[in-house]
């Protein structure tokens, strides 16, 4: 009874000291006041505060009351991303937190503050434990009153400004304000611009003997103390310095924090070796204290980080129970072989080693780990067969084993335990024929896994299309890229109802026609080139975005509403088919088109005004192609609406008349091709003055007239000028020597589509190196006048063709400074003088013709004049003479009879002493030969026993091969 009674008077102040339990009085008003200020200063433009109502503030949308003492202790304004744009809070954060005397939470994240200051008087919510502004889009400075939050447990001011909008506004941060924060444990910083605190931020955070977690990337520091100030960082458990600027080994001391889960130091432009942590002491002192067995996660990635991994998978797998699951060491400069060890990560989940030079195979103890769900070894120089233990991790779920060089077969047996399998990707960025690696998958299996990803290129898979294909329904991507795939598609494969976003069986032999079956998904890719399919064009849905169907057999029209049943193309490429009929209209509604390729087909009729400006909004093409077809008519002037163009190639159709006004609005051309064509009237001088970036203009084989535009030599990235068999006249503009970009190297690879160019007397198609070829070609025309002297400031001029007009005067003397000429044509003019001597000192020239001229004097010889022998280069200049022509100089045959003369004198005298240099080499080839050999057997006793043992034994082996040899003969013919 006396117990019962004790229990009564306990539970009754209990009662009366705290309330009863999870019963609380509505919210206290004063903090209801508070809460409604803060609602008005808001912007709340989704009405997310529409709850806020009522006397019970405790009921409102993101507010927390205690259960015990009725006070709001917690305020989550947080937005989501479901919220979206318009849903993020906005406005003033008004003074009324402060009635907030209990609040211990407050996360305003994810919001749109538009560039206010971050409230200093957060600093006096004295009990905050956790406070998050993260991506809030405040501007200026953290206030250094948030370091008198004591209490506070959890900060989060990741990307707390928008940089967009305020990129310079966080540069004024220091570190000193942290100092009083010592609760804290969980402090992420990320984006922040810290580099006035880049000197002393490990001294700073170390002062915080709680903390537990920092995240620092992007923080602009640019120092890695090669120490660590204090042992206060005990406890930290994870630590994120990624994308900083050290520059800078790897330090020591982050591989001795004993409790350290995770470490990022990705992006941190680290050097020296991998294992510059890991001196011989500091290796042993390691594997003792067990410093990394609680490591879960290392990124040391996208470093120039070198050195074998072969010691620090030693430390890592060393534990007793190691537990690492992720490592990241991709996109650095590491080498050697995968070691056995790394067998030994049994709880390993992602193993990221790509863009590296590892070289070597996968070793057979991959299959050790059994919880392995990512490998990534891509793009090293690793070669080999794949170990069959490879089919032994049931739960892994991608492998991307790309641009290596594997060999061997791949079968079944390698895929046959992976039932997780989503992603598996096998490929070279190559077309070359000897492909090593063979995928032979028995047509009768059936995987155990659904892919959504299949990436198989440059390996055999063929001869036919992958039956163990037909169960994988789930697949998003399938590339069988130059595969040696030489069968039709099954018919089986058209009835997977797959949506796909990238189909991709180029390179191959796939035949038979394609249905219009296939479903993709949004801003889906189809590859199809280099095959031969045939039949119709196939139109599939419309949400399609590049359609390459280029280099096959397809027949037929284009389909006239191709515009509108696939309205999302943005590349487009038909060419080097049979397609006929005419360009469809509809093509003119494809508004988002960036490429049109129809090149080499057989379509005729006139181009349609297929570019009008829509709504006022010019047309985004930048690639149009329509060359070697049959196209016929004027250009349209709706060709000025292409205000976006870099490459327009229109050469050999049938098009006429005069180039349109209005292609002068298209001011970003690179290459103009309008050759083989029927366009007349003068070359506007305005494509000098409106195309200022101008690569290549080809306008060879058309019937414009009139004279050279001098405001072509304005286009100084010019390199390319074709203006061959018109019907040009006048003078070659001087200023031409003014093209510099003939006279300047080009360092990067640029892409300029495919050309065709005149060079070496051929005319070849350039596409990967069209950047470094120069060349002007005025053939065929009718133009008079001289060489301009100003051609020869050209210096990488490669191809220079003026043959076949009515050019007057002299080689210019300076055309010795071409260095870098190949090609040389001034054939079939009226040239006169003397051939220049510095012609001899053009070493790349290997193609030069100067017949049908009126050139007179000596041919010079030397240098690379020598090897061009060919007496057709000079024919029909009757005053020429010397070699290789038959035509001798004056004096010639005085000076040939003297040197006969010395040539006979010379050469008994080099007879004869050819004869005793013969003898005395003939002697001491004997000595050395014969006493060289003797003469060692002679001194030497164990290498003549050697000797006459290895004469003995060939005597004793010849005797065997003949006697077996005449028992066969003797047993075939029965003696």
């Amino acid at each position: 009874m006396a117990t019962t009674i004790a229990s009564v008077h306990l539970l009754f102040l209990v009662i009366m000291t705290y309330g009863l339990p999870f019963h609380r009085v509505d919210c206290f008003e004063i903090e209801k006041v508070a809460l409604l200020k803060l609602k008005r200063g808001l912007l709340d433009p989704s009405h997310r505060l529409s709850s806020w109502v009522g006397d019970d503030c405790c009921k409102w949308r993101g507010v927390v009351c205690s259960n015990r003492t009725g006070h709001v202790i917690k305020l989550n304004l947080r937005s989501l991303e479901y919220d979206g744009v318009d849903g993020k809070f906005g406005g003033e954060i008004s003074h009324s937190l402060l009635d907030l005397k209990y609040l211990n939470y407050l996360d305003l994240s994810m919001n749109n503050f538009k560039g206010i200051k971050i409230p200093k008087f957060i600093g006096s919510l004295e009990r905050l434990r956790y406070l998050n502004l993260s991506a809030a889009s405040f501007s200026g400075r953290i206030p250094p009153q948030l370091g008198n939050l004591s209490r506070l447990v959890y900060l989060d001011l990741k990307e707390y400004f928008d940089l967009n909008r305020y990129p310079d506004e966080s540069s004024q941060n220091d570190l000193q304000w942290i100092s009083g924060l010592y609760s804290l444990r969980h402090l992420n910083l990320e984006g922040a611009n810290l580099s006035r605190a880049s000197a002393y931020w490990l001294q700073a955070v170390s002062m915080l003997p709680s903390l537990s977690e920092l995240h620092l990337s992007s923080c602009g520091l640019s120092f890695l103390p090669p120490s660590l100030p204090s042992s206060n960082l005990t406890s930290l458990s994870v630590l994120v310095l990624s994308d900083n600027g050290f520059n800078s080994t790897i330090p020591h001391w982050l591989f001795q924090l004993r409790n350290l889960v995770h470490l990022d130091l990705s992006f941190d432009k680290l050097g020296g070796s991998i294992l510059d942590p890991f001196s011989n002491s500091t290796l042993e002192k390691l594997k003792m204290m067990g410093s990394l067995c609680k490591l879960k996660t290392l990124i040391l990635s996208e470093n120039n980080l070198n050195g074998e991994i072969t010691e620090l998978i030693g430390v890592l797998s060393g534990c007793n129970n190691s537990s690492l699951e992720h490592l990241n060491l991709g996109f650095n400069k590491l080498g050697g072989v995968l070691p056995n060890s790394i067998g030994n990560l049994y709880n390993l989940q992602s193993l990221l080693l790509w863009e590296n030079s590892f070289v070597g195979s996968i070793p057979n103890s991959i299959g050790n780990l059994s919880n392995l769900k990512e490998l990534y070894l891509s793009n090293n120089q690793m070669s080999g067969t794949f170990p069959e233990t490879l089919g032994q991790l049931d739960e892994l779920v991608a492998v991307d084993v790309s641009e290596n060089s594997w060999e061997g077969v791949l079968t079944e047996s390698h895929l046959s335990n992976l039932k997780n399998l989503k992603e598996l990707v096998i490929f070279k960025f190559s077309l070359l024929p000897d492909q090593t690696l063979v995928i032979n998958i028995s047509s009768e299996w059936i995987p155990p896994f659904k892919l959504k990803y299949l990436s198989l290129r440059s390996c055999q898979v063929g001869p036919k299309f992958p039956a163990w294909l037909r169960n994988q329904n789930e697949l998003n991507t399938l590339i069988l890229r130059n595969t040696r795939i030489s069968s039709t598609i099954p018919d089986w494969f058209w009835k997977l109802d797959l949506e796909l976003d990238q189909l991709d069986l180029g390179y191959n032999q796939l035949s038979g026609r394609i249905p219009n079956s296939l479903k993709f998904s949004s801003e889906s890719s189809v590859y199809l080139m280099w095959n031969h399919f045939s039949g119709s064009l196939p139109l599939w849905s419309s949400n399609v975005s590049k359609l390459y169907l280029g280099h096959n057999s397809f027949s037929g029209p284009i389909p006239w509403d191709i515009g509108e049943r696939m309205p999302m193309l943005t590349e487009l490429d038909l060419s080097y088919n049979f397609l006929t009929g005419t360009l469809p209209v509809s093509i003119g509604n494809l508004y988002g088109l960036l490429t049109l390729h129809v090149s080499n087909n057989y379509l005729s009729g006139e181009i349609p005004e297929l570019w009008e400006l829509w709504d006022g909004v010019p047309n985004l093409l930048v690639h149009v192609d329509l060359s070697n077809n049959n196209l016929s008519g004027e250009l349209p002037s709706s060709v000025g609406s292409l205000m976006f163009i870099l490459i327009l190639e229109l050469s050999n159709n049938h098009l006429s008349g005069e180039l349109p006004s209005t292609l002068q609005n298209c001011t970003y051309l690179r290459t103009l091709d309008l050759g083989g064509n029927r366009f007349c009237g003068n070359i506007p001088g305005w494509i000098g003055q409106t195309m200022p970036s101008l690569w290549s203009l080809r306008l060879r084989s058309n019937l414009f007239n009139g004279s050279i535009p001098p405001q072509l030599c304005s286009l100084s990235s010019l390199h390319i000028l074709d203006l061959a068999q018109n019907n040009l006249s006048g003078s070659i503009p001087s200023c031409l020597g003014n093209l510099s970009a003939m006279a300047s190297e080009i360092e990067l690879f640029r892409y300029e589509s495919e050309l065709k160019v005149l060079t070496k007397g051929r005319e070849d198609s350039y596409r990967n190196i069209l950047y470094l070829v120069n060349s002007i070609d005025l053939s065929n025309n009718a133009l008079s006048g001289g060489v301009p002297e100003g051609l020869t400031n050209l210096s990488l001029l490669g191809t220079l063709n003026l043959s076949i007009n009515h050019l007057t005067g002299k080689i210019p003397n300076k055309i010795g400074s071409l260095q870098r000429l190949e090609t040389l044509d001034l054939s079939r003019n009226q040239l006169s003088g003397p051939i220049p001597a510095g012609m001899a000192s053009l070493t790349f020239l290997n193609h030069l013709n100067l017949s049908h001229n009126n050139l007179s004097g000596r041919i010079p010889t030397g240098n690379q004049l020598q090897a061009l022998d060919d007496p057709s280069i000079y024919r029909d200049n009757p005053t020429l003479c010397g070699r290789p022509i038959t035509a001798k100089c004056p004096g010639d045959d005085e000076s040939l009879n003297s040197l006969r003369g010395d040539d006979q004198d010379e050469d008994e005298d080099g007879a004869e002493f050819e004869m005793k240099r013969f003898y005395m080499s003939m002697a001491t080839g004997f000595v050395v030969g014969f006493w060289g050999v003797c003469g060692t057997l002679v001194i030497k006793e164990s290498w003549r026993h050697a000797y006459f043992r290895l004469v003995y034994d060939i005597k004793e082996w010849l005797l065997l091969v003949i006697q077996l040899n005449l028992a066969r003969l003797q047993r075939k013919l029965h003696l």
